[in-house]
This record gives C-alpha cells, sequence and structure tokens, in this order.
C-alpha cells in the first residue's frame, strides 16, 4: 500500500496500491525526501523521483525506532480479534444458548408476522375505533341544528334565567380581582362535586356539561345568554353517547360566537396569566368551520401609518396567521407606493408553525414611510393568487388589507382581476383610531364578496381577526348535507390535559328562516369535536411481537405522523398542532419519499429497502433492511405503515401449559436466588391490569412477585402472551448461567460482567453485584446496544456516555465498564429470528493495559523489548506511548480504548475532542461518513428578549400628521395609559417573556426548538491502508484498520510534535439552530408533497353577500369618550365591559 500525503481536504484513498514500508521517526520523510506541493494530495511515491524512494524507505542514520510497518499493525489487528472473538465465544454464550432454545423447544412456536395481514387487520381496528365516534358526532350535529331551530330568541333574557357549570368560576373565585366576583355573578353558576377519573386523566363530572367563555366576551350579553340556553338541550345527547360508547373521551361543541360547551364537565385549566383559550382558534375548530384557503395578507406601511397603528396592524397580522392551519397557504406582503413581500417567501407557502413564525419575525420589522398606493398592493396580492406554478390550497381564495384608510377604490384593479366571477374574496381592515373616509374600504369589501372590519384598539384584534371564517363558511351552510363531511385533525395537545388527541370535526349549521319564503340562513353555528387520544389507537397495534424494530406509524395527508415511535415533543404548545414529518422522524432519503408519497394518495403497498437508523441514544447510524407494508385506514385522512426488520418476521410465543415449570421458572425471578443466579431486571411492561407501575425496577419487580402470588399467568386479566414470554425466558436465561457463567471466572478475562436480554423482557446479570452498576434501560426494546445488536452482525463495543461539558468518567474501583453484545440468532426449522442478545462488560483500565499488550511486539509472557542503540527496531503500542497513538475507535467516532492513560478518563468521548487532527484525518481518507439531521421536537431555554422596535414597551412618537390632527389629542392622553394597562395585561407575554416568571415557571422556563443532529458512522473503506496527515514539520504519519466482526476501528499513529497545524474540530454534539433548522427559504422552494383535504367549499350562487360589514357594530358616545378619557387621565381606569362583537345576522 502506498504511504499517502494528506491534507484535511485530501482525496480518498485507494486501497489497492501496494504497501510501502514506513520511514523512521527520526527523519520523518527521510534524507533528501520533498513534501508534497500544495493542491489536491496523491500517493507519495508518486510525489518522489525514483531515485528518492530508496532514502525515504531506508532512512539510515535515524533513530532506533520507526513508525511500524503495515504487516506488523494487521499483526496486531489479528490478535486483538481474536482476543474479543475468545472472550465472546466463552463468556457470551451465543451458541450455548442456540442449544438451550433447541432444548427447550416443546416450550415455545414460533409465530410469523404477515405483514399485509397485520397492517389490515390494525388498519381496520382503527377504522372501527374512528367510526364509533364519526357516529356520535353526527348525533350530536344533528341534535344542536335541531335544538338550535327550536330555539325562541329571547331579547330581555338575564344572567339569572341560565343556570350552567361555569369551568372557570372556581379559579375565578380564587382571584379577588376577577370582574365575576366584583360584580357578584355567581347565582347562577353551579358548583359540583368531582371524582378523578384516569381515562381522562383529570377530575370529571358524569351528570353535567361545563361551558368555558374566553376572558374577552362578556358572559351576560345577549347573544351569549341565548346560546347557553339552547346548548344545555346537549346534555343530555352527550350523556346518551357516552352510554352507548363508554370509551368516548370529551365531547365538544365549539360555538361560532367562543361559547364552549364540552362533556363530562371538568374544572378549566387557567393559566397563571390572562387566559387566552378562544375555541375559534384551536386547530379542530378551524378545520371544521370552512374549507382550505389560499390567503394573501397585504399591509398598509404608508407614512400615515405609525405609532401605535403601525403596532396594531404588526399585532393584527400575527393573530390572522394563528387562523390558519396546515391545509392553507399564506404570504404577507408591505406596500405604499410599491408592494413587496416582508420575509423571504416570494409566493404562497404552506402555513405550517415554522413559516407562520418566519412570517410573524418579519412582520416586526415593517417601517412606516412613503404614501398610500393601494393598487400596488391589490395588484401583487392577485399575482400571488393566480399564480398556478406552485402547490397552493384550490380553494378559497381571499385578500386581507390592513390599512388606516385611504381615498382609492381601486376599481379598475378589481375589474381587470376579481370581476365578474369574484373568485378573490376581499376583506379590508380599519386600524387604529383616525377620522379617514372608510366608505372605500367598506365598498372593497362588499363588492368582493369580503367584510369590512374595525379594529380602532388592542381588545378588538382578536375577534375580528377571525370573524371572517363566518363569511368562508357561508357556501358550506348552504350545501347543507354535502357539506356535513366529518375531518380529521392532525395531532395536537389537549387543553384539558388528555395529552396528545387527533380529534374529528363536523360543522353545524344554522337551519332557521327569519319567515315563510325567506332565504336560507348561512351562519355556521359552530363545530362539534370528539378527542381520540392517541394512546388508545396506539393499544390496537401490536406491542411486543414486531421485535425492538419493528413499528407501526400512521401520517396523514400533509404527511405528518399520527403515530411514530419517534414522535416525542419535549414541549407541547396547545395553540399549535403537534407536526412531525414522516421523512423528519426517519431520515430521509429517496425510497422513504416513494413510500410517503403512496400513502398520501391512499394506496396500498409494500417494498423492502436499504436505509439509515438512528440508535435510540442518537449517537450512532445503522444502514439497515427494512421491509415497509402500507394500507390507507378507510373513511379517514390517515395511511398505516408497518415497519419490519427480514429477522423480526418470526417471534416466539411461550407456552407453559405445565404449572409446576412455571413456578420453578418464577422462583428465578425472586431476589433470594439473584446471589446464584444472577440479578434479573425486569422491562416494565403491563403484564396485568392490577400491577402498579414504578420507575424504579426494584420496587415494580416487588409489585410484580405479590401479583403473581394473587393471580396465575393464564388469568384473564393478565397479558398471557407477555407473561408466558416472560417466564420463559427467565428459565431459558437461569440456564445459561448455570450452563456457563457460573463456572466461568470472570477476573481472569478482566470482565465485571457478563449479561443476557430477551425479546421476553428479561435482563439477566451476573454476578448480582454487578447489578449496582448496571446502566441500561430494563426495557430491551429500549435499550440502544439491544436494538444495536440485532441490526449488526458480529460484537457491538459501546463506551460510557460522556459530554464533552461534563467531567470526565472516574476511575475508581474498577467500575467503569465497556458493554461488548451481539445477537443470538436462531434457525428453526428454516425460520430465523433473533429472540436475545447476550454480552460482557470488560473493565475499561484492565483492557487498557490488555490492549497495550496485544498491540506490542510481545505476547502475554514476554517482558517488554527495549531497542538497543545499535539495533533498528518498530515501535509498538505499549513500549513507545511517548510517541506512538494507539486508539480503538467505535462506528460513531467515539473512543473505545486507549495506549495513553492521560485519555482512559475520554473513554466515550467523540474522537475529535480527544484528537481533532486525526479524527478529521479518519473522515477525509472515507473511514467515516456524516449525517446531518434536525430534530424538531427539541425544547430549548427561550433566548434573552430582544429590544424589538415593535414591542409593546416600546414609545410612541407621534408623527406631524399626528399633531395636525384633532383625533390624536383627544385621544393621546386615553391611549398612553389604555395602551399600557392592556398590554401588560394580555399582550406583554406575546412579544417577551416575563424574566420573573421565567425563572418560577417551569412552562416558561422550556420552548420548543429545532436542533441539529450530526452523526457519523463507518464509510465505504474496509480495508486497511496508511496514510499521512500533511502539515509541514507537524506532519503525522498514521494506520488505520477495521476490527473483523466487531464495529472499531484500529488506529496507530503518531503523536503530533506540534500544534501549529491543528484542523478544524469536527462537531458530533447536537447544536441549536438559531433559525429553527434549514433555511425555510429555500425549503419552501422545494416543498414536500402533500394532498388537501378532499372536499372544497367556497362557491355557492345563492350566497347573499350583503352582510358585509358596513360600520362599527358597537359606536361609543361622546360622552363615554370623554368620561373615559377623564378617568384615565386621573389614574383610575375603570374595568373595561368587554362586548360581544357579532355580525348583525348572528342573532340565533
Amino acid at each position: 500500500m502506498a504511504v499517502r500525503a494528506r491534507t484535511c481536504g485530501a482525496s480518498r484513498p485507494d486501497p489497492a496500491q501496494k504497501a510501502l514500508p514506513w520511514p523512521s521517526r527520526g527523519s520523518r520523510l527521510g534524507p533528501g525526501a520533498r513534501r508534497p506541493a500544495t493542491g489536491p494530495p496523491r500517493p507519495l511515491a508518486l510525489l518522489l523521483p525514483p531515485l528518492l524512494l530508496l532514502p525515504l524507505l531506508a532512512a539510515p542514520g535515524a533513530s532506533a525506532y520507526s513508525f511500524p510497518q503495515q504487516h506488523t499493525m494487521q499483526h496486531w489487528a489479528r490478535r486483538l480479534e481474536q482476543e474479543i472473538d475468545g472472550v465472546m465465544r466463552i463468556f457470551g454464550g451465543v451458541q450455548q444458548l442456540r442449544e438451550i432454545y433447541k432444548d427447550n423447544r416443546n416450550l415455545f412456536e414460533v409465530q410469523e408476522n404477515e405483514p399485509q395481514k397485520l397492517v389490515e387487520k390494525v388498519a381496520g381496528d382503527i377504522e372501527s375505533l374512528l367510526d364509533r365516534k364519526v357516529q356520535a358526532l353526527k348525533r350530536l350535529a344533528d341534535a344542536a341544528e335541531n335544538f338550535q331551530k327550536a330555539h325562541r330568541w329571547q331579547d330581555n333574557i338575564k344572567e339569572e334565567d341560565i343556570v350552567y357549570y361555569d369551568a372557570k368560576a372556581d379559579a375565578e373565585l380564587d382571584d379577588p380581582e376577577s370582574e365575576d366576583v366584583e360584580r357578584g355573578s355567581k347565582a347562577s353558576t353551579l358548583r359540583l362535586d368531582f371524582v378523578e377519573d384516569s381515562n381522562f386523566k383529570n377530575k370529571v363530572n358524569y351528570s353535567y356539561t361545563a361551558v368555558q367563555i374566553p376572558t374577552d366576551i362578556y358572559k351576560g350579553s345577549t347573544v351569549i345568554l341565548n346560546e347557553l340556553n339552547w346548548t344545555e338541550a346537549l346534555e343530555n345527547v352527550f350523556m346518551e353517547n357516552r352510554r352507548q360508547d363508554p370509551t368516548l373521551l370529551w365531547q365538544v361543541f365549539g360555538s361560532a360566537t367562543g361559547v364552549t360547551r364540552y362533556y363530562p364537565a371538568t374544572p378549566w385549566r387557567a393559566p397563571k396569566k390572562i387566559d387566552l383559550y378562544d375555541v375559534r382558534r384551536r386547530p379542530w375548530y378551524i378545520q371544521g368551520a370552512s374549507s382550505p384557503k389560499d390567503m394573501v395578507i397585504i399591509v398598509d406601511v404608508s407614512g400615515s401609518v405609525s405609532g401605535l397603528t403601525l403596532k396594531l396592524m404588526k399585532t393584527s397580522v400575527c393573530e390572522m396567521l394563528d387562523t390558519l392551519s396546515d391545509d392553507d397557504y399564506v404570504n404577507v406582503a408591505s406596500f405604499n407606493e410599491k408592494a413587496q413581500p416582508v420575509s423571504c417567501f416570494t409566493h404562497l407557502v404552506q402555513a405550517n408553525v415554522r413559516n407562520k413564525k418566519v412570517f410573524k419575525e418579519a412582520v416586526q420589522g415593517m417601517v412606516a414611510k412613503g404614501t398610500t398606493g393601494y393598487k400596488a398592493g391589490f395588484e401583487y396580492a392577485f399575482d400571488q393568487l393566480q399564480n398556478s406554478n406552485i402547490t397552493r390550497a384550490n380553494c378559497n381564495k381571499m385578500i386581507m388589507m390592513f390599512t388606516d384608510g385611504g381615498e382609492d377604490r381601486v376599481q379598475d384593479v378589481f375589474e381587470k382581476y376579481n370581476w365578474p366571477n369574484r373568485t378573490v374574496r376581499v376583506f379590508t381592515f380599519s386600524v387604529g383610531q383616525h377620522n379617514y373616509d372608510v366608505t372605500p374600504l367598506q365598498w372593497m369589501a362588499c363588492t368582493n364578496k369580503g367584510y369590512y372590519f374595525e379594529i380602532p384598539s388592542i381588545g378588538a384584534i382578536r375577534i375580528n381577526t377571525q370573524e371572517y371564517l363566518d363569511v368562508l363558511g357561508r357556501p358550506m351552510v348552504l350545501a347543507g348535507k354535502e357539506a356535513k363531511q366529518v375531518q380529521w385533525t392532525n395531532v395536537y395537545e389537549d387543553a384539558l390535559g388528555l395529552g396528545m388527541v387527533v380529534t374529528g370535526t363536523l360543522p353545524v349549521f344554522n337551519l332557521t328562516q327569519d319567515g315563510p319564503g325567506e332565504k336560507k340562513n348561512q351562519l355556521i353555528l359552530g363545530v362539534m369535536g370528539i378527542d381520540v387520544a392517541l394512546n388508545d389507537i396506539k393499544r390496537l397495534t401490536p406491542n411486543y411481537t414486531l421485535g425492538a424494530n419493528g413499528y407501526v406509524f400512521a401520517i396523514d395527508l400533509n404527511g405528518y405522523v399520527l403515530l411514530h415511535p419517534n414522535l416525542k415533543p419535549q414541549t407541547t404548545n396547545f395553540r399549535e398542532p403537534v407536526t412531525l414529518d414522516f421523512l423528519d422522524a426517519e431520515l430521509e432519503d429517496e425510497n422513504k419519499e416513494e413510500i410517503r408519497r403512496s400513502m398520501i394518495d391512499g394506496n396500498k403497498g409494500h417494498k423492502q429497502i436499504r436505509t439509515l437508523v438512528k440508535s435510540l441514544d442518537e449517537r450512532y447510524i445503522d444502514e439497515v433492511t427494512r421491509n415497509y407494508t402500507w394500507v390507507p385506514i378507510r373513511s379517514t385522512n390517515y395511511s398505516l405503515g408497518l415497519v419490519l426488520p427480514p429477522y423480526s418476521t418470526f417471534y416466539l410465543q411461550a407456552n407453559l401449559s405445565d404449572q409446576i415449570l412455571q413456578v420453578k421458572y418464577f422462583e428465578f425471578l425472586l431476589p433470594s436466588s439473584f446471589e446464584s443466579e444472577g440479578h434479573v431486571f425486569i422491562a416494565p411492561r403491563e403484564y396485568c391490569k392490577d400491577l402498579n407501575a414504578s420507575d424504579n425496577n426494584t420496587e415494580f419487580l416487588k409489585n410484580f412477585i405479590e401479583l403473581m402470588e394473587k393471580v396465575t399467568p393464564d388469568s384473564k386479566q393478565c397479558n398471557n402472551f407477555l407473561l408466558h414470554n416472560l417466564i420463559l425466558d427467565t428459565g431459558i436465561t437461569q440456564q445459561l448461567v448455570e450452563r456457563v457463567w457460573r463456572d466461568q471466572d470472570l477476573n481472569t478475562y478482566s470482565l465485571l460482567a457478563v449479561f443476557a436480554a430477551t425479546d421476553g423482557g428479561i435482563t439477566r446479570v451476573f454476578p448480582n453485584k454487578a447489578a449496582e452498576d448496571w446502566t441500561e434501560n430494563p426495557e430491551p426494546f429500549n435499550a440502544s446496544f439491544y436494538r444495536r445488536s440485532l441490526d449488526n452482525h458480529g460484537y457491538v463495543f459501546k463506551p460510557p456516555q460522556q459530554d464533552a461539558l461534563l467531567r470526565p468518567l472516574e476511575l475508581e474501583n474498577d467500575t467503569v465498564g465497556i458493554l461488548v453484545s451481539t445477537a443470538v440468532e436462531l434457525s428453526l426449522g428454516g425460520r430465523t429470528l433473533r429472540p436475545a442478545v447476550v454480552g460482557v462488560k470488560l473493565d475499561l483500565e484492565a483492557w487498557a493495559e490488555k490492549f497495550k499488550v496485544l498491540a506490542s511486539n510481545r505476547t502475554h509472557q514476554d517482558q517488554p523489548q527495549k531497542c538497543g542503540p545499535n539495533s533498528h527496531c518498530e515501535m509498538d503500542c505499549e513500549v513507545n506511548n511517548e510517541d506512538l497513538l494507539c486508539v480503538l475507535i467505535d462506528d460513531g467516532g467515539f473512543l473505545v480504548l486507549s495506549n495513553q492513560n492521560h485519555q482512559w478518563d475520554q473513554v466515550g468521548r467523540f474522537f475529535s475532542e480527544v484528537d481533532a487532527n486525526l479524527m478529521l484525518a479518519l473522515y477525509n481518507n472515507s473511514f467515516y461518513t456524516r449525517k446531518e439531521s434536525y430534530d424538531y421536537q427539541a425544547a430549548c431555554a427561550p433566548l434573552p428578549p430582544g429590544n424589538l422596535g415593535a414591542a409593546p414597551r416600546g414609545i410612541f412618537v407621534p408623527t406631524i400628521a399626528d399633531f395636525l390632527n384633532l383625533a390624536w389629542w383627544t385621544s393621546a392622553a386615553a391611549w398612553s395609559l389604555f395602551q399600557q394597562l392592556l398590554y401588560g395585561l394580555i399582550y406583554h407575554s406575546w412579544f417577551q417573556a416575563d424574566p420573573a416568571e421565567a425563572e418560577g415557571n417551569p412552562e416558561v422556563r422550556e420552548s420548543s426548538c429545532v436542533m441539529k443532529q450530526t452523526q457519523y458512522y463507518f464509510g465505504s473503506v474496509n480495508a486497511s491502508y496508511n496514510a499521512i496527515i500533511d502539515c509541514g514539520n507537524c506532519s503525522r504519519l498514521f494506520h488505520a484498520q477495521r476490527l473483523i466482526n466487531t464495529n472499531l476501528l484500529f488506529v496507530v499513529a503518531e503523536k503530533p510534535l506540534c500544534s501549529q497545524c491543528e484542523a478544524g474540530r469536527l462537531l458530533q454534539k447536537e447544536t441549536h439552530c438559531p433559525a429553527d433548522g434549514p433555511e425555510q427559504c429555500e425549503l419552501v422552494q422545494r416543498p414536500r408533497y402533500r394532498r388537501g383535504p378532499h372536499i372544497c367549499f367556497d362557491y355557492n350562487a345563492t350566497e347573499d353577500t350583503s352582510d358585509c360589514g358596513r360600520g362599527a357594530s358597537f359606536p361609543p358616545s361622546l360622552g363615554v369618550l370623554v368620561s373615559l378619557q377623564l378617568l384615565l387621565l386621573l389614574g383610575l381606569p375603570p374595568r373595561p365591559q368587554p362586548q360581544v362583537h357579532a355580525h348583525p345576522s348572528r342573532r340565533l
């Protein structure tokens, strides 16, 4: 093999070249040798003239020691391989365990996982589960429409006329400053008793419903009281549904007025700060209330828009974005004389969480200047909506314009782009306090099937940025039964503590008519929803027959996972759905893109692929074979997939009919047997219904034993499959102790422990005292060593995990060990499976010394031979450890063993943290390949608050136009105090975290973020070869070779003479991505395949568009304004009386 000159950017080596002897350390490259020129590196033999090769190889006059020749290092590698294999053969007991299984062949059966039948059965079970919820939804929606139709509107209804359970009543009674406490309006509120219910993870009352009303809505308004009156009749329907299906969870009616009535009753989970929950902003309500949307938001940033008005616009846009779901598409632009996007997005993009975050951050940078140009804004918006070369919703199309007012009606623009069909709805928003003529804004909305809104203050933002959904719901209502289709949502966090759920939704329509022959009412009453917990769906999937690396997953039409073992959000925000794409839950490749597309299209399929998977601890990457099988879940938007490794096609099912044998094997679970048979950890599985769970395995085992003394493994309250397999594996692993481990002296081979773990849930560690230092997960399916051993042939080394920021390992009392494990493969009647993993735990210090000896020029019996002054010798890893670095590195790039004593406490660290120069050379020489991916479910500490110009604590500076405007003078004093009051109470937390609360509240302390993960794994080079790290006088020679049948790389290198050539350090540690992962601006240019809902209701010829918001619903009187200003100026702000903003036709 040729000696190679390498730089950090060196090309990949050619392992086929002939080996050459190495020069001595004293001469480095030998007399007369030249260093390679800069540029692409080449083999050293090609860089030197033939006459110069001789002095390079011989290096006469050099010191006594030379770098070991290749055949020497290959000899050392063989010795290491033989030692490892010998120890594992003696102590691992792979062959003996195979014989034990065969000897007990009568105690178990080999069952087959048939992927197609299995996935179809699970899909059918999920369909049946959801269908029961659909039937309950339909009963509720029909009943609600009939109840409302029969209801007689009462203009003079009073609060004391309505009796209901106010879910926030208890929290408000605890708050002495609560509005309702002051007003003493609790006479109409029921006081209920509650009982704990594990299904709801909450205290509930099954005899009543609960009502939640948003904080900014006045409970005593006529609209709300009438709503409470007619929805009370839903209580009996809720209870009848539960009688027919006791598994039903929350049943909810979300009203278009903001009232939420849910069953069973439970107290509301009030946040520490003000409660901003509004059902109309929940993902399930938005999806059920309208068809998908293509929305362009245009914001007037002309010079007249300044100070508070600009702040109101920025907040309004952010609130508008929160009304969009992943089925919608959006873009945001600002305009004055010209229009331009506020962000890097140049076209409509999916309204997912990350894209909306980009918009929200970009909106804060808007600056007011120039003159108003409605034409520029609307032309930009129409061009965006007419762009057919991009992915979009292709249903409702709308333009939302925020402005402080103007005279131009831009009729020519509407004639050119939108008339006569009026396929694009226009919604206009007059923002701020001003005395401009709003007639043009009203005209734009009314002539384009939209609606006109006024946002004079902060309190009007939330209600007026969501009322447009009522307009979009008109075609649905007019479509009647055709639009009454159940939709299933993305995964999201339940606001009442149920955890992650999906919700079936069904719109509820207003069926009333104003009189005989009158037009049909076109208002949506609200949305009916029924929750299904993800855990209930998971229970329908096979848990343990698929093996440690098999699993079931499901995705929706967006490609987001509904079920997946990697769906583990660290933090959840109930205001946002949990959106993890299938290609982000796994490592993306072309095969998985094809599978994802087929599933979204609702097809069946099967495909075997080679793919990359992360280890459970996310430190390693393995290339594996997986079989994917998928089918659609009928009557839903979901598709179900099954992933099986080839070795999980078959599994063992114990058949312990002999009760005497059951008792015998069970005794080996008793702690009294541990001293002789080794310590047993049992997987914390749901073996029986009455088994008390515990995170402490000793306590869990105690609970298990106590229960088994009362019931038998064949009890109906227990999972017989799990129990029989557990007891069988207890007996089988005990026989391994008896045949192999008990008679061996572990100290002879410097072993701390031997162990076996099984699919049945047993982990046996021998001897018993070794269990004190056992840190692996007692559930084998959740243990990284177990899952990796199944996926890899040979012996898998796992050093103790270390973080660069933590202190080094403490090497005391020989307690630090290195796990070495391998899977036990059985072949029974032509059926192959891997039911167990066995291994040993090496004593780190003792094996480090042994490693030196094995990589030296002596045997165990020989004494180390030093080279004499007149002789020529090769260096080795024992005698010359001051000059020669010898290490074993695993396939993830982590240090396993070293001949340097000072590096022993760094075992388990990424090797770049130990020797950055050498690790970079190994990577550049293709011994390692790097894989980068992103974790979209991470939790991070909040960033320190920035000084945003648009932050609510900024100072409002009036412009010249403001001073010349009489309206400004009459309102400036009131607004200066009113703004601080409302922002401080409600909106402050939207812009920056409260430091005091962030310290005391763990929920505030962490938020969702994106982390970049980097893993390394073995590259394409399998042969051994020599190379040089070229760095002038600091060059280093090294040799690297894979150890056969292991996950180890053996590296021998010269120790660096100097540090002046320190190269860049490879990073493996997870890092925070401040920009939330890969550049969103680039990702939207290549959007992933998705499909929207199958139905779209955006047009109906009978729609009445005359109700288009022709003015403010509640114009205040001059006296009220004067009184308010005087009170504010005196520093005595009155408690505001919130009002329900509703369409004139909202009357029910």
